[in-house]
Formats: C-alpha cells, sequence, structure tokens
C-alpha cells in the first residue's frame, strides 16, 4: 500500500511458508512479520534515518510498564545527549488517529517524557511540540 511519505523506500521483503511476509527491521536487526502496522513503522524509520536521525539513536518496540501494565511505544529517538527526543505512535493505515490515539501516546510519555510526539497510520501525520507546560499541534504533516 503506497503511504504518505515524501520517498518511496528501498525495503527487505520475504515470503514464509504459508504465504506470510516478513520486512527486514534494520533497527532490530530481524525479520518481523508485514503487518500493516509494520509498513507505516518501518517507513517512519526510513523517513527518520533518511532525515539525519542515526539508526543509533532509534529505540523499536521496547516495553514500557505504564499504570502497572506492560505495553510497547513503537519508535522513539534519542538526542545526541540520549534522552528521550521524539516518541512514535503508529497505527495501521486504516485506522484512524483518534482521540483514544492521542491518549495512548500521551500516556507513554508519562514514562518517557520526550519533547515530541508524533502520531501517523501512514497517511495522515500529527507531529505534537511540549510548549513547556503541554503539547500543543505543531503541525499536520511530517516533522
Amino acid at each position: 500500500m503506497k503511504l504518505n511519505f515524501p520517498e518511496n523506500y528501498a525495503f527487505r521483503i520475504e515470503q514464509q511458508e504459508g504465504n506470510q511476509l516478513r520486512i527486514w527491521d534494520r533497527i532490530r536487526k530481524k525479520w518481523v512479520v508485514l503487518t500493516p502496522e509494520e509498513w507505516v513503522r518501518q517507513h517512519v524509520i526510513c523517513y527518520l534515518i533518511q532525515n539525519n536521525w542515526p539508526a543509533s539513536r532509534l529505540s523499536v518496540e521496547r516495553q514500557l510498564e505504564v499504570n502497572g501494565l506492560k505495553k510497547r511505544f513503537d519508535v522513539l529517538v534519542f538526542n545526541q545527549q540520549g534522552n528521550p527526543e521524539l516518541l512514535v505512535e503508529c497505527k495501521a493505515p486504516e485506522i484512524e488517529i483518534s482521540e483514544e490515539t492521542m491518549l495512548q501516546i500521551a500516556t507513554y510519555n508519562t514514562r518517557i517524557n520526550a519533547n515530541f510526539l508524533l502520531v501517523t497510520n501512514g497517511l495522515t501525520h500529527y507531529f505534537y511540540a511540549w510548549n513547556g507546560s503541554h503539547f500543543q499541534l505543531n503541525k499536520q504533516g511530517l516533522p
């Protein structure tokens, strides 16, 4: 599926037995099942790397505990000092970005404390910046 990113990226995709597709994740350094959400996540990773965020500063699909529950964030980007800079929440293209999605990333960020949030379904992107007291929409589109 064609997503709303500035470039077409080259991906390594393979077909497993049973016709299941997998995509190579260059950050996790392993093959992962190619779900619609993973397709978006891999586009975000390529976008960030091509926009001067070193792969070494990206963390993908890591567990965190929020309110006693184990959750997983999609992508976290660290700045040069090793502090969380950008937290990304990816949804499948057919999932509309809703208030619930915004609450999800905001809740994750209570543990992470990133300065910027990006919520995307690959078609629509919302970029938020911390203004000292709360997050506000910085722009609709990619940073």
